[in-house]
């Protein structure tokens, strides 16, 4: 994993923050991430975040529950047990419905999920390092990568006329890693710029 450079600053209200991710997309810094304790409406849009894809996705997975369904009880059916009940069709279809239904419902819930979990990196083992502890508490954290052509003091001035406050620099992983929290004083998971 890539160790990183970041400027981190801690904002109380969430109307000081938003303003303040619009200054930081306008001044052209790479804004890492913002943490925040709630949604806040509109902030994605803010932060230039694209629109999510994973109603299309829920879309394939419904589509290939419905598919699974209908295919396997015309197989059951018509190939491999064909019975004449009363001389009713072998496809039919009304009483298909129900089965059909719940299958497509289970494929799309899982399939979300399990989509949700890979893209956000959310699974047992898999840790991402914690800017700040009140992150997800009551405090609003925004998270400023450092690149060649950004200067640390001159972002710590920024996020400081902003109206961050707690302002600091830290050096971490940008990703995840699996593991403990407990382990992370073996590796530069997360440590102070000047330590």
């Amino acid at each position: 994993m890539a160790v990183k450079n970041f400027v981190v600053g801690l904002f109380d209200d969430e109307a000081v923050l938003f303003p303040a991710v619009k200054k930081v997309r306008t001044a052209g810094y790479k804004l890492h991430d913002v943490y925040t304790p709630f949604p806040v409406h509109g902030l994605d849009h803010a932060m230039g975040l694209r629109e999510t894809s994973l109603h299309t996705a829920g879309f394939i997975y419904g589509i290939t529950g419905t598919t699974t369904a209908l295919s396997f009880m015309s197989w059951v059916f018509n190939v491999d047990w064909p019975l004449n009940i009363g001389g009713k069709p072998h496809f039919p279809l009304p009483a298909f419905i129900p089965i059909t239904f719940e299958l497509t419902v289970l494929f799309a819930a899982v399939g979300m999920v399990m989509t949700f979990c890979y893209l956000c990196q959310l699974m047992p083992g898999v840790k991402k390092h914690i800017f700040h502890p009140r992150q997800t508490d009551d405090k609003f954290v925004m998270v400023i990568e450092l690149t060649e052509k950004t200067n640390a003091e001159e972002v710590k001035r920024f996020l400081n006329e902003a109206g961050a406050h707690d302002i600091n620099e830290q050096r971490a992983e940008a990703g995840w890693w699996y593991g403990r929290f407990d382990q992370a004083d073996e590796d530069i998971h997360a440590r102070p710029v000047n330590a």
